[in-house]
């Protein structure tokens, strides 16, 4: 009897923690999200600083520092193309603006004629009724908060490249030197190995992807192509939902573009095809021989995180998986919980170490 009062105590103790942990996560969005984020850059610039080491000029690799430079120098030279492609389709849109109104307002008489409405507002008397303060204001709130997070997340950045040196040194005195040791090293490593394979395998895909979109956008004549294409590309690393935001955008702007619907449904349906054949046929057949996780868990979990942090929280979403699935998988406690996120409910890798258990 006291053995059953004490799992119900547990079972309500395990609730609380966890709903405090949901609140803290949502309470401290603007603090703990630019460190999260900090900490995702951190990794990849050590992750593609590790890739340069390893190759070879002239029978010799690189020294780690100039490896690091040449990292630091690729995330800034990505980032500066992604602002000026974004920058450049900007003045784009500007330009062919008139157009595309133009275009619009004839499609929505033709659509509203044919549901025997005579008079059709005007694109500016629809622009009447928006709240413009409200918008302006709105618009300068998340600006600010972006700018501000962005701060944070260097400053944070900063920091993290200046204690990584003492990383190892930390974990050695907290674990102390005992076989311990060894076993939460190679439990790291593992996680470390399997978020590789994950961003190693979601980025070739993404960039398959992006690029046939493009050369398909371009030859169909779609304006801002090489805008769809960088969407296209990021959105892919947000699991499902990004895919359909992705090959919706495009098909809506030749609404707009053209004079007729067929570029729509050519537009839709190539990029439809396109998905499915990376996102939906080639990039499982590496990533579940790799990672092993629930494509159901993957939805639910993308839209407990969305609900959390938004669109960032569904970037991390599949991460997060993958590091929960690996601890849960090495602790005995938890082993049930890494079977159902699971797509087959093998878990090799605590098979292997079920003798060392942490």
């Amino acid at each position: 009897m006291e053995d059953k009062g004490m799992k119900i105590v547990n079972l309500g103790i395990v609730a609380l923690m966890v709903m405090l942990t949901f609140y803290l996560l949502i309470a401290g969005q603007e603090v703990i999200l630019p460190f999260v984020i900090a900490l995702v850059f951190w990794y990849l610039i050590n992750l593609l600083a590790k890739s340069y080491q390893r190759l070879e000029i002239s029978g010799h690799n690189m020294p780690g520092w100039f490896c690091f430079a040449l990292s630091l120098l690729s995330f800034v030279a990505m980032f500066w193309g992604t602002v000026k492609v974004i920058s450049m389709n900007v003045d784009g849109v500007l330009e062919v603006a008139p157009t595309y109104q133009a275009n619009l307002e004839s499609k929505m008489n033709s659509l509203l004629a044919y549901f025997g409405i005579e008079q059709a507002p005007t694109i500016e008397q629809l622009i009447e009724q928006i709240n413009l303060r409200q918008f302006i204001s709105s618009t300068a709130l998340s600006l600010t908060s972006i700018v501000a997070n962005s701060g944070l997340t260097l400053i944070y950045l900063a920091f993290l490249f200046i204690e990584q040196k003492n990383m190892d040194k930390k974990l050695s005195a907290l674990i102390g030197e005992n076989g311990k040791q060894e076993g939460v090293r190679k439990l790291l490593r593992r996680i470390s190995d399997d978020v590789r394979k994950y961003v190693t395998i979601k980025l070739i895909a993404s960039l398959c992807t992006g690029t046939l979109s493009f050369i398909f956008l371009l030859v169909i004549g779609v304006d801002f192509a090489a805008f769809w294409a960088l969407l296209i590309f990021l959105l892919n690393f947000i699991p499902t939902i990004g895919s359909i935001i992705a090959t919706i955008f495009p098909a809506l702007i030749t609404l707009v573009q053209f004079d007729t619907l067929g570029p729509f449904f050519l537009v839709a349906g190539g990029l439809t095809s396109i998905q499915v054949l990376i996102g939906n046929i080639l990039e499982p057949k590496f990533t579940g021989s790799t990672l092993n996780l629930s494509p159901t868990i993957i939805l639910l979990n993308l839209s407990l995180w969305g609900v959390i942090w938004g669109i960032p929280g569904m970037f991390l979403s599949v991460p997060f998986m993958v590091i929960s699935m690996i601890v849960f998988s090495h602790l005995p406690q938890t082993r049930t919980i890494a079977v159902l996120l699971s797509s087959d409910g093998r878990l090799s890798n605590l098979e292997e170490d079920e003798s060392k258990p942490l």
